[in-house]
């Protein structure tokens, strides 16, 4: 859906970004991870059609950003950093009028505006001046601006950046919510927007990409191993636990981090999920949800990020 060639950016002797290359599939919510001044925001201005590139292309679809701009735009929906929200208008008149930009027309205008509300959780405060909403709610009315012309393409230049750990969760939801059919790039340098939300992660580092991964496999870049979250019912039976976990092949260690819940790391990132998964049923645990951990994303970043022009 989005194919991204030899992108480069300059402003003057500085590069911003340096011969970037990725490809979104459809449906896919990819995670555009990077430290601030990485090139993240230029990147994304360049997808969205804001801005040109020095050279390099962008397609979106079957269509050129640059050649076909008008084309390729009305399939993207766009939130920058800092939401285009005009403070003195109301928010089904702010998104009225950005329904006449984007061209929808007619009844299916107001069809589209009530739908772009109601995913976006902001029906209830329509008739309210922007300007006097909270930072969650104008993030909201932000997506849905982006959103309102039902655009195939989502690009989110950090999207939480700013709210309290219930908006955050809430922006978080709604995302995953947008994705389905539509491809979704999230630009972040928060970790745990990529973990909670995005199916796979390309790292930039000084205008370069430095890694480009899907998150199932990023665990196994730490020391070869995959790191496993196990929770299950045992009935209070931790000792049993974990001697029949530490016994499968390939397992180096087992620790309980709550009560029914399991760390466990595996040898040479080796996937133990089959045998796991017999010894549970074999003994009567119940599981209740087994899966990779990502957390080990910190240590690559700071892996890739630290060791980039060595």
């Amino acid at each position: 859906m989005i194919e991204v060639q030899n992108l480069t950016k300059r402003y003057g002797n500085l590069v911003a970004i340096n011969n970037v290359s990725f490809r979104v599939a459809q449906g896919e919510i990819l995670g555009f991870l990077g430290p601030n001044g990485a090139g993240k925001t230029t990147t994304m201005r360049i997808i969205s059609g804001y801005m040109p590139p020095t050279d390099g292309t962008v397609r979106v679809g079957d269509f050129d950003v640059i050649e076909d701009s008008l084309k390729a735009k009305r399939r993207i929906g766009y939130l920058p950093e800092n939401p285009p929200l005009y403070n003195d208008m109301t928010v089904e008149g702010y998104l009225d009028f950005v329904a006449d930009i984007k061209h929808v027309l007619g009844k299916n205008k107001k069809d589209k505006i009530r739908l772009a509300m109601e995913r976006c959780g902001i029906t209830d405060v329509n008739k309210r001046l922007i300007g006097n909403l909270s930072k969650g709610y104008r993030q909201r009315i932000g997506i849905a601006q982006a959103i309102v012309h039902d655009p195939a393409v989502l690009i989110l230049d950090e999207p939480t950046i700013g709210l309290d750990p219930k908006q955050i969760i809430e922006i978080r939801y709604l995302i995953k919510s947008l994705s389905g059919d539509r491809t979704v790039i999230i630009s972040t340098h928060l970790l745990p927007e990529v973990t909670m939300t995005c199916t796979r992660v390309v790292i930039i580092n000084e205008g370069r990409i430095v890694l480009e991964e899907s998150l199932d496999r990023l665990s196994e870049r730490v020391d070869g191993a995959q790191i496993l979250f196990l929770k299950i019912n045992h009935a209070n039976r931790y000792n049993e636990v974990n001697e029949r976990i530490q016994s499968l092949p390939n397992v180096s260690d087992v620790r309980e981090s709550a009560s029914g819940e399991f760390i466990i790391q595996t040898k040479g990132g080796t996937d133990i999920r089959e045998d796991l998964v017999r010894v549970i049923v074999q003994n009567g645990w119940r599981l209740l949800e087994l899966r990779p951990l990502t957390h080990a994303l910190e240590e690559v970043f700071l892996r890739v990020i630290s060791t980039e022009g060595e």
